[in-house]
This record gives structure tokens, sequence and C-alpha cells, in this order.
């Protein structure tokens, strides 16, 4: 049974949570803190996706999201954010979030964005994956890895997914819209401002100049463009 941790401080909000992934067919982990959380992840490394709050007693969602992301790479992670703090969903995103959902929100909601990031985490499991090979970048399939320069450039699911989706499409202008279908989804109801952070965390980590990037470019009022 695939396993989601969920980090939520409030009781009510987290087995009201509990009780809906377990009847969506998921074995659901509980944590009321962020240092429970992180502990639970050390001791079953079979957890795929993680579900943090934001407000927490002792270290905030965001600094448990920084110190999953130091050694774990492939976890898909959704912070809870409230509606009107805008701020806490970009700065969730480029502490390695993987997508954000606001609160109040629905059972069903919750549960599509699991199911997609497990769809990632689970990756492309075919013998005949193949290698591509453009500039300095090399990108492995099979081992979802990325290297620049023989170099290899840790990234999230979700980067992964959109430097795939970039170096198949060489040249071609990608809109938000095209981005977002093929990395979150058709059925994904959240809003475009989550390619543009992920594309800034790419950028960073791609990028020999993120103050004039040459390998991701903007394609100004529509979307963004790979070339070499």
């Amino acid at each position: 049974m695939k396993k989601v941790l969920i980090l939520e401080d409030e009781i009510s909000i987290r087995s009201f949570v509990v009780i809906n992934l377990r009847r969506a067919g998921y074995d659901a982990v509980e944590a009321g803190t962020g240092a429970e959380a992180l502990e639970r992840l050390k001791e079953d490394p079979n957890i795929g996706v993680a579900i943090l709050d934001i407000m927490l007693p002792d270290i905030d969602g965001f600094e448990v999201c920084r110190n999953i992301r130091a050694t774990n790479k492939t976890i898909g992670i959704i912070m809870l954010t409230a509606r009107t703090q805008e701020m806490d969903k970009v700065t969730g995103l480029m502490t390695g979030a993987d997508d954000y959902v606001t609160k109040p929100f629905s059972p069903a909601e919750l549960t599509a964005r699991i199911d997609a990031l497990y769809r990632r985490v689970d990756g492309d499991t075919r013998p005949d994956s193949q290698v591509i090979n453009q500039g300095p970048f090399v990108l492995n399939l099979r081992n979802r890895t990325l290297e620049k320069n023989e170099h290899r450039i840790k990234l999230t699911q979700v980067e992964f997914a959109i430097i795939k989706l970039f170096m198949q499409n060489p040249g071609r202008a990608l809109s938000r819209e095209d981005i977002l279908t093929a990395v979150w989804g058709r059925d994904y109801d959240g809003e475009l401002k989550i390619v543009d952070v992920n594309i800034r965390r790419l950028r960073i980590k791609i990028e020999d100049d993120t103050t004039k990037p040459t390998y991701i470019t903007t394609v100004w009022g529509f979307g963004y463009k790979w070339g070499l």
C-alpha cells in the first residue's frame, strides 16, 4: 500500500485527512510536529508523499521541507497553505515543495494532488528508457538523473518532469498551460504560478547566470523555450 505522511498539529484536520487518505487506499502516517515528521521519514523510507502544514509548534513546515530535500529528492511534497498567504505558496515551492493545497480544501482535491505526485514518484519503469544528450546536459530517463558537464544535478520529481519535457522539445516554445498539463496533468486545477516558480528553481540549478538564462529562456507573454 502506498504511504503518505501527514504533518498537521491540529488533530481535527489531521484526522479528517487521515480518514480520507485511507478511504482512497493510502496508508497514512501521522505526525503532529516537525521533529516527529522527520523521525517518521527516517523510520519508513517507503513514504512516497509528504503533506506538510506550515504553522507548527516547533519548526515550521518550510524548514521541514528543507530538511527533507537535503536528503531526499524523490519524495513528493505538498504544502498546506492559507488562502490569504500568497507568499507562503511561493516560499513553499522555492524550499523544495512540488505542490500546494489551499485551506480549506476538499478530500477529492487533496487525493487528486497525491495521485498525481505518486505517478511521478513511481516514474518510468520501462526497460527501453533512453538517454538524451544535448549540449553539456545528459538526461537519463531510466535512472531519472541529469548531468551537466559530467556533474550530477539533484532534481525533484517535478523538476525532472519539466526538464524532460524541455529536452524532448528543443527549440519549441511551450506555453505555461502546456507545461502545466504535461507535468501536473489535465485535471490539475491549481494556479499557473506553480510553473514559474519551478522554472525559477530549475534555472538556479542549471544556468551559468540566472540573470541571463541561456538554456531555459522566456518567451514573453507566452511561456518558455529550451534552447542551446
